[in-house]
């Protein structure tokens, strides 16, 4: 047991430094960085469409790494890199090299999920698993809600502050490294079809999921007017709140999958409304900040599900392709929501995020996905 708890406190870490430090701090300095480095917000977005064109791209490496090298070695390496980049970020000093930061700190949250479901799946016993897996998911939220503090007291000195999130990074690949296991994949070769039916609405659902989210996590601080005080509370708020993510399936086995897409989607487009629409109300920020962090962690619990159902035979490739497209959505998102800001506004750039989003909430799983008992299998 002791070596259980050890393994999913690293891969919490991992999925914390990984996610919440590497990939998703980069919105909660975007407007230091753009004063620092004379940026506009259409080349933020771009430097933010690449942390996610890295993601998509490593978790694919991710997936034929952890069969072949073991799940410790791309555990550990996702680390390296969440460790390499933010590091690069802090000694920056142009915008070449901090968007190679980004760029590199992005690619490690591509490799980290993969190796830690393998490690997870080999070590933790069978009816333990999913509750596993979900508490290493949330590891996004504890990493998020650790960023906001370190940027409330060191955010005048942005550099210390991201020379912070490398030092916790290495701590973490030293983790790894003595908790996860070595060894090659054992998992078979998947049988089924790439595209089974309910395959396609499940990955344009996710596409529009990554479309939605994108305004918040790239600008979401950049458009709260009531001062950076609040604006680095809001943004602690959203990862405090993303651990409530985890319970996502118990929400399934409440109210089915079906309607706890939709209801925690359209959630989360209300939220990125009132962001936008009321930036200078503090009460109405922070509940928006809490109820986005909940809806987004809980909606990709809700796309890995949805995913399982659907490749019932091929489990890996169904959470892979879904996450991939969640990806594809934030890259896309982020790139036009910078150029929308800079002709529009920021109220714009929010309100063409939240039609997206109700456009992924209408794209609903089948009845009979929707109703499938049974609990999500482990990603291998």
């Amino acid at each position: 047991m002791g070596r259980q708890v050890a393994l999913i406190g690293a891969g919490t870490a991992l999925v914390g430094v990984s996610y919440g430090f590497a990939r998703f701090a980069y919105g909660l300095f975007g407007p230091v960085f753009q004063k620092q480095f004379a940026l506009d917000s259409t080349l933020l977005g771009v430097i933010g469409a690449g942390s996610y064109v890295a993601y998509g791209g490593a978790i694919i490496a991710g997936f034929v790494l952890t069969n072949r090298y073991g799940p410790r070695r791309v555990a550990a390496a996702a680390g390296a890199l969440a460790t390499a980049g933010t590091a690069l970020v802090a000694a920056s000093t142009n915008g070449t090299t901090l968007a190679a930061g980004i760029l590199i700190a992005g690619t490690s949250t591509g490799l980290a999920s993969p190796p830690m479901a393998e490690a997870i799946a080999r070590t933790v016993e069978a009816g333990r698993q999913d509750r596993a897996q979900s508490v290493v998911n949330a590891g996004t939220g504890i990493g998020v809600l650790l960023s906001g503090p370190i940027a409330m007291l060191l955010l005048d000195d942005w550099r210390l502050a991201w020379a912070t999130f490398a030092v916790l990074s290495a701590a973490v690949t030293v983790w790894v490294l003595t908790t996860v296991p070595r060894g090659a994949g054992t998992t078979g070769r998947e049988s089924g079809r790439l595209l089974p039916p309910g395959a396609t609405p499940m990955l344009l659902a996710a596409f529009l999921l990554g479309l939605a989210s994108s305004a918040v996590w790239t600008f979401g601080r950049d458009v709260v007017e009531t001062g950076p005080t609040v604006a680095t509370i809001m943004w602690s708020l959203i990862g405090a709140a993303g651990l409530l993510g985890a319970f996502s399936g118990h929400l399934t086995g409440s109210i089915g999958l079906r309607t706890s897409w939709t209801v925690v989607l359209v959630l989360m487009s209300a939220a990125t409304a009132t962001l936008a629409l009321w930036p200078a109300g503090i009460v109405l920020t922070l509940t928006a900040a809490a109820v986005f962090g909940a809806s987004y962690i809980a909606l990709s619990g809700l796309v890995l599900v949805w995913s399982t159902r659907v490749h019932h035979d091929r489990p890996a490739t169904g959470v892979g392709t879904s996450f991939l497209m969640i990806a594809a959505g934030q890259a896309v998102g982020a790139l036009l929501a910078g150029v929308v800001i800079d002709h529009f506004g920021h109220v714009s750039a929010f309100l063409a995020a939240v039609v997206a989003g109700l456009l992924g909430a209408a794209l609903r799983p089948a009845r009979t996905i929707s109703s499938t008992v049974g609990a999500t299998a482990p990603l291998r």
